[in-house]
C-alpha cells in the first residue's frame, strides 16, 4: 500500500471541470500558480529551475475519484465522440484505477515558492504530487504515434456578441488577465460532448477566474459568446 503527500496546490483560472482543455498547451492563455506546501515551501526546493521552459506536473484528479470497489476497464473518450468504449490504459481519461494525471506546462516565472505557469489543463485547487523538468531531447520523440489522436482536433469559430466583447475588455483590465484569448482558445475546441447536437436556444456556461461565460451554438455554425459577467456566489 502506498500513500502520497501533495507537494503543492494549483491555483487555476478554471473553476469547473466543464470546458477545460482536454490536453495541455491547447490554451496558452490558461494560467495558474503552483504554490508549494509545507514542508516543501522553501525556495531551495526550486533552485535550478531558472532557465527551464516547461515542467512535467504529476497531479490528482481530485474531483474524479472513484469508489474503492469501482473498476473501470473501459471508458468513453471524448476524442471518439463519447459513444465508443476503449481500454482505460489507451486513453487519458480522468476515470483511472488511480486518480493520477500527468501534464506539461510552461514555466513563466518563479516568485518565492510559487511557480507561475501557462498552457494548463487543470482544475483549481488540484493537488500536485510532483514537479519535474521537461527534457526536450528525450521527452519530444519525433517518430511517436497515436492513431486514436494523430493530430490536434479541428477548431471551430468563436464570436462574441457586442455586449460580451465590451464586458471582456472591462474584465481584462480589472483582472489583468487575457480573458478574451482564454475564452477563444477554450471554446474553439468545442467543449460540449461530441455526440450532443444542441439547438440554438440551448445556453451553455462555465466559470473561469471569477467570471461566468455563457454561449450557444447558432444555426449559422460555430460558437457565439452571449455574456461574460462576474459569477454569482
Amino acid at each position: 500500500m502506498y500513500s502520497f503527500q501533495p507537494v503543492a496546490i494549483l491555483h487555476s483560472c478554471f473553476k469547473e471541470k466543464f470546458a477545460i482543455p482536454r490536453q495541455p498547451a491547447l490554451a496558452p492563455a490558461a494560467k495558474g500558480q503552483i504554490e508549494l506546501l509545507a514542508p516543501f515551501d522553501d525556495p531551495h526546493a526550486l533552485q535550478g529551475l531558472e532557465g527551464i521552459s516547461h515542467l512535467w506536473i504529476t497531479f490528482v484528479f481530485h474531483q474524479a475519484i472513484q469508489a474503492p470497489d469501482e473498476v473501470r476497464l473501459r471508458v468513453r473518450p471524448p476524442r471518439l465522440g463519447g459513444n465508443q468504449k476503449v481500454g482505460v490504459f489507451s486513453t487519458r481519461s480522468t476515470h483511472r484505477p488511480n486518480p493520477i494525471g500527468l501534464s506539461v506546462v510552461k514555466l513563466e516565472k518563479i516568485e518565492g515558492t510559487k511557480l507561475y505557469v501557462s498552457g494548463i489543463d487543470l482544475l483549481d485547487q488540484t493537488p500536485i504530487l510532483d514537479i519535474k523538468p521537461y527534457v526536450p531531447y528525450s521527452d519530444s520523440l519525433e517518430n511517436a504515434q497515436n492513431p486514436m489522436a494523430p493530430e490536434q482536433p479541428d477548431l471551430i469559430q468563436v464570436q462574441f456578441s457586442e455586449q460580451a466583447l465590451q464586458k471582456v475588455i472591462q474584465h481584462e483590465q480589472r483582472l489583468e488577465q487575457p480573458v478574451k484569448d482564454l475564452i477563444e482558445q477554450m471554446l474553439a475546441q468545442d467543449p460540449k460532448p461530441a455526440y450532443q447536437q444542441p439547438g440554438p436556444d440551448r445556453i451553455y456556461g462555465v466559470k473561469i477566474w471569477d467570471l461566468e461565460v455563457k454561449w450557444h451554438y447558432p444555426q449559422t455554425g460555430g460558437i457565439n459568446v452571449l455574456s461574460v459577467e462576474v459569477a454569482s456566489t
